[in-house]
């Protein structure tokens, strides 16, 4: 792609960008810090679920010197229900690096940037690009898709050799832009609004006479189709065991999934067990049936967690593993995995 076509496409972006740009609300604002945090939110999260949760947290914590020194269990009632937790416990570590080694200011250059935990070549470019206003390629999903399609790059998306064309075409368009902030959120835009996965909206693209997928009929083809992870079942047990006022918990502890998280005393069971009171030792289950179910994913996992009222044994230890007991109201202050926020809710019944 040469210099003069893409300022064409840039210029094409740009313009387009600022007559179709939804109002969101880190887009009203050039601090770093927020823009940061929306776009570690919006990391495998639809722009519609992160908006409630980015207006909390910036109700609660607005500014990274908050962020650095809330309590860690704050932070993650906080990030409840928005998954994947260790970008919340990075990004918390990276406000502790800007306070100390940045005197609080958020770093400009890039590198210092690229530096900080749990910040990829995305999300620096990202935050350099829309609150610094510096030619930084991004390379998201949507962008990919833009690209892929825009300029016929076809192959793995995640192959090295493809990539590389990507982020070349990236760069090149936001160089020569004369706008990156708005040449990039045009391009996730874009991606968002009309280069859809499916059915894209192309007779809406200001790039419609310059796309090679468009011109060839191939928009279905591009970016070329990945290989699906083989998906495997799993099944857990949940044991809610109540003393009348309280119910046991207990917190995911290391650096296991979800650390830091309440859940109930649980186990994983074979996905086709039938007779599964030997494995729920030391409790007893005291109903035939689950109470609840809950089906959700994690990576390529789909697990099946039932929930069954239960009671420890005679002569158990009280706090099993490490479990406590919690009334209503503490309960209610503490960040539980979405699954067992689920299992709370339905137990708070009885």
């Amino acid at each position: 792609m040469d210099r003069r076509k893409s300022k064409r496409l840039a210029l094409a972006i740009v313009k387009w960008y600022a007559i179709n740009a939804r109002d969101l609300p880190w887009r009203r604002t050039k601090d770093p810090y927020c823009i940061a945090m929306s776009e570690i939110m919006l990391q495998q999260t639809q722009v519609k679920t992160v908006i409630p949760y980015y207006e909390r947290w910036m109700r609660a914590l607005p500014g990274i010197a908050d962020f650095a020194r809330a309590r860690p269990e704050r932070v993650l009632k906080l990030w409840e229900g928005l998954g994947y937790y260790r970008r919340v416990r990075l990004a918390q570590e990276a406000a502790k690096i800007v306070m100390d080694k940045h005197e609080g200011r958020f770093p400009e250059k890039m590198e210092d940037v690229l530096a900080l935990p749990g910040v990829g070549r995305y999300t620096a470019g990202a935050i350099c690009s829309i609150a610094f206003d510096q030619p930084a390629p991004i390379l998201d999903g949507n962008v990919i898709r833009v690209l892929s399609r825009l300029l016929g790059i076809g192959g793995d998306t995640h192959l090295d050799s493809v990539r590389a064309k990507l982020w070349q075409a990236a760069e090149a368009l936001v160089v020569s832009s004369g706008a990156p902030s708005r040449l990039n959120q045009g391009m996730m835009e874009l991606g968002a609004l009309v280069c859809l996965p499916r059915q894209p909206q192309c007779a809406a693209c200001p790039l419609r006479r310059n796309c090679f997928a468009r011109r060839m009929n191939r928009v279905e083809d591009f970016p070329t189709p990945t290989r699906r992870a083989v998906v495997t079942q799993r099944r857990f047990i949940a044991l809610v065991a109540s003393d009348g006022e309280r119910l046991l918990v207990r917190r995911r502890l290391g650096s296991v999934v979800n650390a830091g998280l309440w859940e109930f005393p649980n186990v994983e069971v074979g996905v086709k067990a039938k007779d599964i009171r030997p494995l729920v030792v030391p409790f007893e289950i005291v109903a035939r049936d689950p109470f609840f179910r809950v089906r959700h994913s994690i990576t390529r996992y789909r697990i099946l967690l039932e929930a069954y009222r239960a009671e420890l044994s005679s002569g158990a230890d009280p706090n099993p593993a490490g479990a406590t007991w919690k009334t209503p109201a503490q309960l209610k202050n503490l960040p539980f995995t979405s699954a067992h926020r689920k299992v709370l809710h339905a137990a708070s019944a009885f």
